[in-house]
């Protein structure tokens, strides 16, 4: 072969591996990924809400309540309904303790928003009356009125100042408790058998009382959660028969978180038949696993006493 032949094929073979090269390299050629970035989701209060402790017209979406509770009031989105027999200083008290008990630091902010959320959801509220028998006799009750979830509160047992109990601490609590922290956690608070709390109660009870016999009211049938007689080392021993295993539940935490906040101390005689750790001290001591529960940061329960003067 000669010199111009082998020099005509060497440069056969580098054209053609140049070829192949690129073949080769531009199908591989990735170019930049566009980025794409997502917004960054902020922690918020699902609910903008606002604090107006007033009294007010009722809204139009309760306006079949006007017939039988006039008044009206609201604290974080959750209704007061009252009657005209009700004083507008209890119906404002009512409202501040709800108010307090929500926002126990009082900054304008429900210090659980779940819980608040948990509660406008469901519609619950609380309904005034100037007493018992004003309840009966407005027909309310024998109205198409859905009150399943309205708490009823008397004004002739909330005590804004004096020695007497305010029943305000106790009903407002137990809507708080019984459909907010029990719809939020419901491992946890609750109100019924397995929970957290049921397991606590049951402790404090001296066993498991849940089906002890059944009673018939208004025309239907419930399972008694009292038994015969309650062991000598239960330190909760509520009796009253129509109170079911979930209504128990619900007294236990109103009995402890109470008496956590002091607001039991005076009353240890008068309550002993119900509830025998009065003080936080007792409930430190003996109850130490609903003291732990109920003080626990995470649940942002309240740890100041509602007095009823929220803001002040």
């Amino acid at each position: 072969m000669s010199k111009f032949q082998i020099l005509f094929f060497i440069l056969i073979v580098l054209f053609s591996g140049c070829i192949q090269t690129e073949a080769i390299e531009e199908p591989i050629e990735i170019s930049e990924p566009e980025v794409i970035e997502e917004p960054i989701q902020e922690i918020v209060s699902t609910k903008n809400y606002k604090l107006d402790l007033t009294i007010k017209s009722i809204p139009s979406e309760y306006s079949e309540m006007e017939e039988y509770l006039p008044k009206y009031g609201e604290v974080f989105g959750i209704p007061f309904f009252a009657s005209e027999r009700v004083p507008d200083n209890k119906l404002l008290h009512g409202m501040n303790i709800m108010a307090q008990y929500l926002d126990n630091n009082e900054d304008g902010t429900p210090d659980n928003d779940l819980v608040v959320d948990k509660l406008v959801e469901e519609k619950v509220g609380i309904m005034m009356f100037k007493n018992e028998n004003e309840g009966d006799s407005l027909g309310i009750w024998e109205s198409d009125l859905p009150l399943d979830k309205l708490q009823e509160l008397h004004a002739d047992e909330v005590i804004i100042s004096g020695s007497q109990f305010d029943a305000s601490l106790e009903e407002v609590l137990h809507v708080i408790t019984d459909i907010g922290y029990e719809g939020v956690y419901p491992s946890v608070f609750g109100e019924f058998s397995g929970s957290q709390l049921a397991n606590l109660m049951d402790n404090a009870r001296g066993g498991h009382f849940e089906n002890e016999g059944t009673m018939i009211e208004d025309g239907e049938t419930f399972q008694i959660a009292v038994p015969s007689s309650y062991p000598s080392s239960a330190w909760y021993t509520y009796d009253d028969e129509t109170c079911g295993y979930d209504c128990m539940n619900t007294e236990y935490i109103y009995w402890a978180l109470t008496s956590i906040l002091d607001a039991q101390k005076d009353r240890c005689g008068d309550i002993s038949d119900e509830w025998k750790l009065c003080t936080k001290e007792k409930v430190m001591s003996q109850d130490s696993g609903i003291y732990e529960l109920l003080t626990d940061s995470r649940y942002s329960l309240p740890t100041i006493l509602p007095d009823g003067t929220y803001g002040n």
